[in-house]
């Protein structure tokens, strides 16, 4: 008789944590055993293309938080009332009260631990909220999991401190290596290319860059340019951000880019930029590095984890401005004098990659029985 493993993301719908989702999936295909049935619960099968997984698509989750918190604590032990489920993986953050032999949850949203501007809050009250209440649902039937997994060390500590939780593993997301066709060079003469990707959150901090930019064009030099996958039409604080630094030199609003824009974006960039005072990975700056290119990222603790061991990066304060204008210029007139950043020990439980953190899991299950 087969072993059961659901897996539920019916949340997740774009940016890094659909890449880590898609990465996830095609690992546990790839390395469980023809013993295991992998069922996952999706927003829409159209986001994931497994032949292995067999998909079933809650399109409902999204339309409101009490939808989806009803589907996490009542919703889906209906739906498997009658389903022997081995093991119940969550991959996005809440702890379904379900009935299974075993379970784990992987907290990859590190809101409740940040410190909300005013600001920010009045532009994203959602987000807001989800900054004095997320941290109540990451609470709620936390105890329920044999494992809880997050992205880096200090999300451990926090989750220890914070929640009473011991068993809490670390899990890097894989790093994707950069087909050698593609590491190509579009370098546009002398310009110096920045690129941000990053979406339209207010703690990505997407405005100490273009305030340096401004300073920058103060000083008049004109061979800088930076380039933001924002359009100005995405939420209230891209709205706002377009409106305040559209007519500033140097800075271009690109809109969000498909899969093959952003690789031609990688090419012509001659450094990317991430000063987001708030993530549990970041994972540009993973793509940064496999693409070989400087890096200026925030001086905060998940940075310095995920950057790990890089000769091409400067850690800069993501509240001046005028460090990142000297950095920036440094690149500019090749004075640019970066830091070699080495990796941090990561203490055990730990794991580097999706195959490995599958290894454990059934490792630690088996143990468990």
């Amino acid at each position: 008789m087969k072993k059961r493993m659901v897996i539920s993301a019916v949340n997740i719908v774009e940016g890094g944590m659909l890449t880590v989702l898609r990465d996830c999936l095609r690992a546990a295909a790839t390395n469980l055993s023809s013993d295991w049935e992998i069922v996952a619960l999706v927003h829409s099968e159209e986001l994931i293309d497994e032949p292995r997984i067999k998909l079933i698509a809650f399109p409902e989750a999204k339309r409101s938080w009490i939808r989806r918190v009803w589907l996490e604590w009542y919703g889906f032990a209906n739906f498997f009332k009658n389903v022997r489920v081995d093991f119940w993986f969550s991959f996005h953050d809440i702890t379904p009260r379900v009935k299974s032999e075993r379970q784990a949850v992987y907290c990859h949203n590190a809101i409740p631990f940040y410190k909300m501007p005013f600001r920010e809050a009045r532009m994203e009250p959602k987000l807001w909220l989800f900054n004095k209440f997320y941290g109540g649902l990451y609470r709620a039937f936390i105890h329920r999991n044999d494992l809880v997994i997050v992205q880096q060390q200090w999300l451990r500590d926090l989750f220890s401190q914070k929640y009473g939780v011991s068993s809490v593993l670390v899990a890097h997301p894989d790093v994707r290596s950069v087909p050698a066709n593609d590491l190509t060079s579009n370098a546009e003469g002398d310009k110096v290319i920045l690129l941000y990707p990053t979406l339209s959150r207010a703690f990505k901090n997407v405005e100490i860059v273009l305030e340096a930019m401004r300073l920058i064009a103060k000083d008049g030099q004109s061979s800088v340019e930076f380039r933001v996958t924002l359009d100005g039409n995405e939420s209230v604080y891209s709205r706002w951000l377009y409106a305040k630094f559209k007519n500033v030199p140097g800075v271009k609003f690109i809109g969000r880019q498909t899969v093959e824009q952003m690789k031609n974006q990688y090419r012509c960039a001659s450094a990317i930029v991430f000063p987001s005072k708030l993530e549990t990975w970041g994972l540009p700056i993973s793509e940064a590095k496999a693409w070989g290119k400087p890096l200026l990222v925030a001086d905060l603790a998940y940075a310095h984890e995920t950057v790990g061991e890089y000769h091409q990066v400067s850690f800069l304060p993501v509240t001046e401005p005028e460090s990142w204008a000297r950095e920036i210029l440094a690149m500019a007139q090749n004075t640019w004098k970066p830091e070699k950043s080495e990796s941090l020990q990561i203490s055990y439980p730990y794991v580097d990659s999706w195959a490995d953190l599958w290894a454990f899991l059934i490792e630690r299950l088996d143990m468990l029985k």
